[in-house]
C-alpha cells in the first residue's frame, strides 16, 4: 500500500524498483502465407488479369471483430500479396451479401478516420518488433490514407464515451498508388506499395502482417489474424508470420526531394504595423540512409498550410495539450514524444518553431532556419533518432535564435518490450545566422530521461517505468519526474493504474509539464459485459480514482467517479460519469475563467457533479456526438454542454458545428459567466484531388474570431497547391457575431510543393 506521507525522495525511486509481469504464452497461428514473386508485371487497375495472381495465395477466413469476436465475418474478405524489385502488391476482393448497395464513406477526403466507413487497411510489421507497424487504407472511392501504428497499438486516451487509440496516427504522407472497382457483388482494390516508402531490414524473409475490413452494412469489422474484440484493431501483437520466398532488397538509391515556394501577405492590426508581403523557398529531402534508417532534412521549412487548431474554453489552471500536425516531426515520432506520460513529456515537438500571439490568443509560428532528423532502426534490437533544428531569432518576441537538439536510443528487450533513452538540448546563441553567430552559455536547457517499456505476448499485461531529470544553470534540486504505469486487460476486465511524482523544480524547456512538485495514484477498472441479444453490443459499469498530493501542501485534488459505458451495434457509444472531487487551491484561481474576482489561495473546495456523452451512428447522413456535464462547481454551479452536429452530403463533404457552452454561477462578488464556443466548419471534396476547408470559430472567453478557409489540389501524388486565408477579429458585443471594424490579425498564403524522388 502506498505511504502518502512518504517523503519525495522515496517515491522518485518507485519507478527503478523492478518489476516483471509473467508473461502467459501465446499462439498466434504461425506462417499463414507465401509471398511469391510475381512472374508478370502489375498493372494497378483492380482487375485481376494478371497471371501472377492466379499464381499467389489467399489470405481469406477473415474473423469477426465487431460486434462479435467468436465466428468468422459475415461479409467475406479475399487478399492476394505478390511483389518485384520495386513494389509490394495487394489486390483485395470484399465481398458483399449477395446483393448490390451503397457504400458509407466520410468524403473524398485523404486520411479518412472512423469506424463505421466502409474500409479496407494493410498492417505491416516489417521490424518484427510487434511495437511499430505502417499501415495503409482505402475505401471503395479510391481515397487513400497511410499512417503509423506505435507501442504495438496499446497505447489509449479517453475522450468522454469513447477511448481514442493515441498509439495510430494518420498525419503521414508517403507515395503509393492504388484504384477500386466497384461491382455488385462486391468491392475490388489493387495496390502497390513501393518498398522505398516503408522502412524494413534487408535479409529478412518474414514479416508480421493483418489485414482489417471495415464494412458498414451491418456495421461489421473483420481481421484476417483473429483479434479479441476486448482489444484495439490495430493491435500489432496479433498479426501473423507471413514468408517472402525470397526477402525483400533495399535496391538502388532511396532519395525524395520535397522543395516548395510560397507567397505571404500578413497584416498585424493590433500592433499597426505596415502589411508585411513575403516569398520564401525552402524544401524538404529524404534520404534513406539503409532500408530501415531515414534521413529527414529541412531549409527554411514552411507550415502555413497545417491545419488550424480548434479551440478550446479554457477553464482549466494549467496549460492545454495540442498535438502535433508538422509532417517533419511525424515518421518514427514515437521514438522522441512517447517517453514519460501525459501532462508529464520530457519532449514535446511543439516547442518548436510555434510560439503564442498574445494578440489573438492563437499559436504562430516561429521561422526554422534548417533541421536534420535521422531515425529508425540499426538493427532487429536497437532504433535511434536524432533530431537537430535552429530556429530563427524574432525581435518581436524578445527570441534568440535557438538550437534544438534531441538524441534518443531504444533497446528491444524480449519479443515487445523495450528500454529507451532520451537527451534533449536547448542553446541559446548570441545573434542569428544574418550576423554574429555564437552560444549564449547562460541559456541553456537540459534534461535526460529512461523509459521501460514492458508488454506480454499474450497482450494482457502493458507497463512503463521512467525517471527524467532536467538540468539548466540554477543547478536546482527536485528536478526529476519518474513514474510508474501497469495496465492489464482481459475479455472481461480493463484495469489501469499508474503512480508518478513530479519534482517542485523538474524544467524541460521542449517538453510539456502541467504542473509540478507533486505525486499522483490513479487508477480505473471497468468490468465488460457482452450480451448475446438485443442492441447492445458490450456495457461495462466502472470506478476510477485519482489521488494528487503536493509535495508541500499535502493532497490538493482527488476525485472518485462511478462509471458506466455501452457500445451500441449500431456503433453509437454512450458513457455516463458521476464524479466527486475535492480541490485545494494553492495559488488564487479564477473559476469563471473571466478574469474576475479570484478564490483566494489556501481554500479547498468539494462538489458533485455529473457528466454524460452520446456518441450516434456515423453511418447515417445527420451523425452527431454531444455531451453534458452538471452540478457543483468549486463555490458556485457550473452547466456545459457540447459537442459537434454533422451532416454528410453523400460523397463531396461534410459541414459540421462545433459548439460549447459554459453556465457559470458563483455567489457574491464573483463573476458569473455565459462562455461561447462555436465552430462551423464546411469540408468539400470536390475529386480526390480536388479539397476546400472553412473553419470559423467563435470565442467569447477570448474575445476573438477566427477564420480559416484552405484550398489543395493535389496535382500529383503528395505534391500540392495550397491557397489559405486566415483572419481574426474582436467578438462583437450584444448581438452581432464579428465586428468587422476590429480586425486584429489577417494573413493570406500561396504555397506549392512538389515530391520526386532521384
Amino acid at each position: 500500500m502506498l505511504n502518502w506521507s512518504t517523503s519525495a525522495v522515496t517515491f522518485r525511486m518507485l519507478p527503478f524498483f523492478a518489476f516483471w509481469i509473467v508473461l502467459l504464452p501465446t499462439d498466434l497461428a504461425g506462417q499463414d502465407l507465401l509471398i511469391k514473386r510475381s512472374s508478370s508485371p502489375i498493372i494497378i487497375d483492380a482487375v485481376m488479369d494478371e497471371p501472377a495472381w492466379s499464381e499467389a495465395e489467399i489470405a481469406t477466413d477473415f474473423n469477426q471483430y465487431f460486434p462479435f469476436d467468436t465466428s468468422l465475418a459475415d461479409s467475406q474478405t479475399e487478399v492476394r500479396v505478390t511483389y518485384d524489385d520495386k513494389n509490394l502488391y495487394v489486390i483485395a476482393i470484399m465481398q458483399n451479401l449477395g446483393h448490390a448497395r451503397k457504400y458509407v464513406v466520410s468524403s473524398l477526403q485523404r486520411d479518412f478516420r472512423g469506424s463505421a466507413y466502409d474500409s479496407f487497411s494493410v498492417v505491416l510489421d516489417t521490424y518484427k518488433d510487434r511495437s511499430n507497424a505502417f499501415i495503409f487504407g482505402i475505401n471503395p472511392y479510391g481515397v487513400q490514407r497511410e499512417g503509423f501504428i506505435t507501442n504495438g497499438g496499446l497505447q489509449t486516451r479517453t475522450q468522454g464515451s469513447s477511448t481514442e487509440n493515441s498509439s495510430f496516427s494518420l498525419t503521414w504522407d508517403n507515395k503509393w498508388y492504388s484504384e477500386t472497382r466497384m461491382l455488385d457483388s462486391c468491392w475490388i482494390v489493387e495496390m502497390a506499395i513501393p518498398f522505398n516508402s516503408v522502412r524494413f531490414k534487408d535479409n529478412v524473409d518474414t514479416w508480421y502482417v493483418n489485414f482489417y475490413r471495415v464494412d458498414s452494412e451491418k456495421g461489421e469489422r473483420s481481421t484476417w489474424s483473429h483479434i479479441p474484440r476486448n482489444f484495439s484493431m490495430v493491435n500489432i501483437g496479433f498479426n501473423k508470420e507471413v514468408k517472402w520466398d525470397q526477402s525483400p532488397q533495399n535496391r538502388g538509391r532511396n532519395i525524395s526531394l520535397i522543395p516548395y515556394t510560397a507567397f505571404r501577405t500578413s497584416k498585424n492590426f493590433e500592433d499597426k504595423t505596415p502589411t508585411e508581403n513575403e516569398f520564401t523557398l525552402g524544401g524538404d529531402a529524404k534520404i534513406a540512409l539503409s532500408s530501415a534508417l531515414n534521413l529527414d532534412l529541412t531549409i527554411n521549412p514552411d507550415f502555413s498550410q497545417v491545419e488550424a487548431d480548434q479551440q478550446v474554453t479554457n477553464l482549466d489552471r494549467f496549460e492545454i495539450f495540442f498535438p502535433e500536425r508538422r509532417q517533419f516531426f511525424l515518421e518514427n515520432a514515437d521514438l522522441f514524444s512517447n517517453f514519460g506520460s501525459d501532462g508529464a513529456r520530457p519532449f514535446f515537438s511543439r516547442r518548436i518553431g510555434i510560439v503564442t500571439d498574445t494578440a489573438t490568443g492563437t499559436n504562430m509560428t516561429n521561422p526554422i532556419y534548417f533541421g536534420a532528423r535521422m531515425s529508425g532502426n540499426l538493427s532487429s534490437k536497437w532504433r535511434v533518432g536524432l533530431m537537430s533544428i535552429q530556429a530563427a531569432k524574432d525581435k518581436e518576441l524578445s527570441l534568440p535564435s535557438i538550437n534544438y537538439t534531441v538524441a534518443t536510443l531504444q533497446r528491444r528487450l524480449g519479443q515487445r518490450s523495450n528500454v529507451s533513452a532520451i537527451w534533449v538540448n536547448k542553446q541559446g546563441f548570441q545573434d542569428s545566422i544574418g550576423g554574429d553567430f555564437h552560444l549564449k552559455p547562460m541559456d541553456w536547457n537540459r534534461t535526460f530521461g529512461l523509459d521501460l517499456n514492458l508488454a506480454s505476448d499474450d497482450n494482457r499485461w502493458n507497463g512503463k517505468t521512467y525517471y527524467h531529470q532536467s538540468f539548466d544553470q540554477g543547478k536546482l534540486d527536485s528536478t526529476y519526474s519518474a513514474g510508474l504505469e501497469v495496465n492489464h486487460e482481459t475479455f472481461n476486465w480493463q484495469i489501469r493504474s499508474d503512480v508518478r511524482t513530479v519534482g517542485a523544480n523538474f524544467n524541460p524547456d521542449v517538453g510539456f509539464v502541467r504542473r509540478s512538485d507533486f505525486s499522483q495514484l490513479r487508477a480505473t477498472a471497468y468490468r465488460n459485459f457482452y450480451p448475446a441479444k438485443g442492441s447492445i453490443q458490450s456495457h461495462a459499469p466502472g470506478l476510477d480514482m485519482d489521488i494528487l498530493r503536493h509535495n508541500v501542501y499535502g493532497v490538493t485534488d482527488w476525485d472518485a467517479n462511478i462509471l458506466y459505458r455501452i457500445n451500441f451495434k449500431n456503433t453509437a457509444r454512450f458513457m455516463l460519469r458521476l464524479r466527486r472531487q475535492y480541490t485545494y487551491l494553492i495559488e488564487p484561481f479564477d473559476p469563471s475563467g473571466t478574469d474576475g474576482n479570484e478564490l483566494p489561495a489556501k481554500t479547498d473546495y468539494t462538489y458533485d457533479f455529473m457528466i454524460a456523452q452520446y456518441q450516434s451512428d456515423e453511418r447515417n447522413s445527420f451523425f452527431y456526438e454531444v455531451s453534458t456535464r452538471g452540478g457543483k462547481y468549486f463555490n458556485g454551479t457550473r452547466f456545459n454542454l457540447e459537442g459537434i452536429l454533422s451532416y454528410r452530403f453523400g460523397i463531396r463533404g461534410t459541414a459540421s458545428m462545433n459548439f460549447e457552452y459554459n453556465r457559470i454561477r458563483l455567489p457574491g462578488d464573483y463573476n458569473d459567466a455565459d462562455l461561447y464556443l462555436f465552430g462551423p466548419r464546411l469540408d468539400l471534396t470536390f475529386t480526390r484531388s480536388l479539397f476546400w476547408t472553412t473553419l470559423i470559430q467563435y470565442n467569447n472567453q477570448i474575445n476573438n474570431v477566427s477564420i480559416n478557409t484552405r484550398f489543395q489540389w493535389r496535382f500529383k501524388p503528395v505534391s500540392d497547391l495550397f491557397i489559405v486565408y486566415t483572419d481574426n477579429y474582436h467578438a462583437a458585443e450584444e448581438d452581432q457575431f464579428i465586428d468587422f471594424s476590429r480586425p486584429k490579425a489577417r494573413a493570406f498564403v500561396i504555397k506549392i510543393n512538389y515530391w520526386f524522388n532521384l
